[in-house]
This record gives C-alpha cells, sequence and structure tokens, in this order.
C-alpha cells in the first residue's frame, strides 16, 4: 500500500528531525550553554520531549515499514541488525540505531535505580545512535534524490555539526590535545559523508548496489542484478 510507504518515509524523517533537536539540545547542555530566556527546566523538558517524540516516530517507521508489502521486512529485522533480505547492510544500520536508542531511553527512565555515571555512560550512545540513524536513512531510503528531504538531510547534519564545533571551541578549555582530536574526528566524519554521497546513494544504480532484491529492482535494472 501506498499509505504504509508514505507513512514510512515521512516517519522516518521526521524522526530523524525530531533526534537531531534532541542531539543538538543535549551537546548544548554538555557546553553549559544557557540563556536568560530559555530557562534550564525548559530546555531539558524540549529535550526530553523531542527525544521520547523520536522514539513514537521511531515505532510508526518500524511498524510501517514491517506491514509494507513492497519490501520482506520483519520485526525481527528491525531490531536484530543484518538478517534481512531487503537493503541488509542498510537495514541493519537502522536496527542499530533504534537499539541504541531505546537503549538509551530506557536508561534514561530508570536513571534514579542506575545511578548518575552508567546513565550517562549509555547516554553518550545517543550521539552513535544519530549518526548511524542518517547513515541509514541515506543508505536505505529510496527518496533519497529527493531535494526537499537532501535539504531536510542536510540542515540535521549542518545543526548538529554546528552545536559538536560549538562544544569543541569553548569544551575541555585545559586539554588542547582532546580538543584536536575531536575536530579531527568530526573533520574526517563529514568528509567521510562528503565522499560516499555522491559514490553511493547519489549515484548510479544505488539500489542494485544497496542489496535490493532483483524482483523489486526495476526491468532496466534487473538484467544487470543476477
Amino acid at each position: 500500500m501506498k499509505t504504509y510507504w508514505y507513512l514510512t518515509r515521512g516517519s522516518g524523517a521526521v524522526a530523524l528531525v525530531l533526534l537531531s533537536v534532541a542531539v543538538v539540545i543535549g551537546i548544548a547542555s554538555i557546553g553549559r550553554v544557557r540563556s536568560g530566556r530559555w530557562p534550564r527546566f525548559a530546555v531539558e523538558g524540549l529535550h526530553r520531549t523531542s527525544s521520547l517524540l523520536a522514539v513514537v516516530f521511531v515505532a510508526i517507521h518500524v511498524v510501517t515499514a514491517v506491514l509494507d508489502s513492497f519490501a520482506s521486512i520483519s520485526l525481527l529485522d528491525a531490531f536484530v541488525p543484518f538478517v534481512g533480505s531487503y537493503r541488509p547492510i542498510w537495514l541493519g544500520l537502522g536496527a542499530v540505531a533504534s537499539d541504541l536508542l531505546l537503549a538509551v531511553i530506557v536508561t534514561s527512565l530508570l536513571r534514579r535505580r542506575l545511578g548518575h555515571r552508567l546513565w550517562r555512560s549509555v547516554h553518550w550512545l545517543a550521539y552513535v545512535s544519530w549518526l548511524i540513524a542518517v547513515v541509514h536513512t541515506l543508505g536505505t531510503g529510496s527518496d533519497v534524490q529527493l531535494l526537499w528531504l537532501q535539504i531536510v538531510y542536510g540542515v540535521c547534519t549542518a545543526a548538529v555539526v554546528a552545536a559538536v564545533l560549538a562544544r569543541i571551541a569553548i569544551g575541555w578549555p585545559g586539554r588542547p590535545r582532546l580538543r584536536l582530536g575531536a575536530l579531527g574526528v568530526l573533520a574526517a566524519l563529514v568528509l567521510g559523508l562528503a565522499v560516499w554521497l555522491p559514490l553511493g546513494p547519489l549515484g548510479h544504480d544505488w539500489a542494485k548496489r544497496a542489496g535490493t532484491p532483483a524482483t523489486l529492482l526495476p526491468a532496466s535494472e534487473r538484467g544487470s542484478a543476477a
């Protein structure tokens, strides 16, 4: 059904936007960025709300993907990485991202019982989840060629990169090596995306190269998929 197709793509895009908002707020909070117009409890409330809404839209994304009859995606594929037959690597990354996000949410709900140190250690996985979710979205999405979605993904990525740069600029004042190392990692990730995108999702025959089953490919691509 086309309804499931639109819901899957739309909920995935909204989930990425919400997760990006949560990550940016989280990075700003770590960096002790404060505003007189936004008291701390309001910022924390926005962070919590955007995180929970991201989980809701991830759930919608998973359920509609499973219900969509276009591709054979099971509920197991959504949580166990790299076992599916449809674009296994890129779908598997989505499973990894959702598992990490679920771990962050569960530990946040149990924060008082787990203790601050353990919660904080697990909470760092949210940033890893965001990065993996971006790669999953670009790698498995058949609509990555659409300009408006490219703009959405670009804005989300630019916002997180800007937040990280601001964090590096004001953080760890007595540890220049750590700041330089963080800047190097960020630069490598951005450069990696810039090189991979034209050769991968934005390149020729990506549907086939991504692992789409031959039966789901356009007739013009089936002959070379065998």
